[in-house]
Parts: C-alpha cells; sequence; structure tokens
C-alpha cells in the first residue's frame, strides 16, 4: 500500500465553489483508477486542509498522478486555489486495526 498525505492552504481569492467542482470531478476519476482504495479530508481550525489518500501500490499511484486531467488540476490547483501546500508518499512500516 502507499499512503498519500497532501496538506494544502486555500488561497483567499480563491473561488471555493469552483475548488469543491473540481475536487468532486478528481475524487470521481481517482476512486475508477485501478488500485485506488481510499479517501478521506480534513480541515484544521488554522485553516490547514489535509487528505489522506491510499492506493494499492507505487505503479496504480503513479498512474494517477500521470493521468493528464489531474495533471491539468494540479496546474490549475498552483494557478487558482492553493497558496501552498505539502505531498508526501509513504509506505507503512506497520498497520494495525482495532476491530470493536
Amino acid at each position: 500500500m502507499v499512503v498519500v498525505v497532501f496538506r494544502s492552504r486555500i488561497r483567499e481569492d480563491a473561488d471555493v465553489a469552483a475548488l469543491e467542482a473540481a475536487g468532486a470531478r478528481m475524487f470521481e476519476l481517482a476512486s475508477a483508477m485501478p488500485g485506488f482504495l481510499s479517501y478521506k479530508d480534513y480541515a484544521a481550525a488554522d485553516g490547514e486542509y489535509v487528505s489522506i489518500v491510499e492506493f494499492a501500490d507505487l505503479e496504480s499511484l503513479q498512474a494517477w498522478r500521470d493521468h493528464p486531467e489531474h495533471r491539468a488540476m494540479q496546474e490549475r490547483g498552483r494557478a487558482e486555489f492553493m497558496s501552498e501546500y505539502h505531498i508526501q508518499v509513504c509506505t507503512p512500516v506497520r498497520d494495525y486495526h482495532f476491530p470493536h
């Protein structure tokens, strides 16, 4: 499994409705990709957003990274929506689960 941690901040002048629509489209595309496992996002009180995305393997993640529509959205995100972002691509060292 590969885990992507995407931390970002939205520009003050960003069109939030357009960003939400673009995000919904990216989820639609990503969740249809082979190897996609999950997506969750969170908002912190200080304005930072964190998305956690899981793919089955590095090849699946690379296919998503290189998807033409996703590439275009990356450029649009830098130009229109994001004031900053930080991406970490990780592989779990341990994986625990407690089903109750």
